[in-house]
């Protein structure tokens, strides 16, 4: 796994209960092969925003992932509300993720991640300033 070089981000995670920390690294480990993939040369910046482990590309769209305590059996991920995106994904998978609004994908954390749906999903947003006059983004 890549290992983390932001410090606040480390920490961040470091402050989930074992189980979700585990669930929210295999996201990360997700974001992260799948920028891969897209352009092998491709930085992908690691912050806290909004006091969440966020993730852009150069030509891409925030992506931020958490856990909260007030809903403790999801965690998120979370995308630009003022995009496309999520009401894409609603369309393309409506029968697979539980979504928030316009803003998120929320994930059981009783259920297993239905990887190759939300790696798509990752892949639009990171690919999003080059996609966006796409019909459904995908291109």
């Amino acid at each position: 796994m890549n290992k983390i070089n932001n410090v606040q981000v480390a920490e961040k995670f470091e402050s989930y209960p074992p189980d979700i920390r585990k669930k929210l690294l295999e996201l990360r480990t997700l974001i992260l092969d799948t920028a891969y993939e897209i352009n092998q040369t491709i930085t992908v910046e690691e912050s806290l925003k909004w006091g969440e482990p966020s993730f852009v590309v150069k030509g891409g769209s925030t992506i931020r992932i958490d856990w909260k305590k007030k809903n403790p059996e999801y965690y998120a991920v979370y995308f630009n509300c003022k995009t496309s995106l999520v009401s894409t994904f609603r369309v393309l998978y409506r029968d697979i993720f539980h979504f928030d609004g316009n803003r998120a994908i929320m994930l059981n954390i009783n259920d297993s991640v239905p990887a190759d749906a939300l790696k798509h999903c990752i892949s639009m947003a990171l690919r999003y300033h080059h996609i966006k006059h796409l019909p459904m983004l995908d291109g």
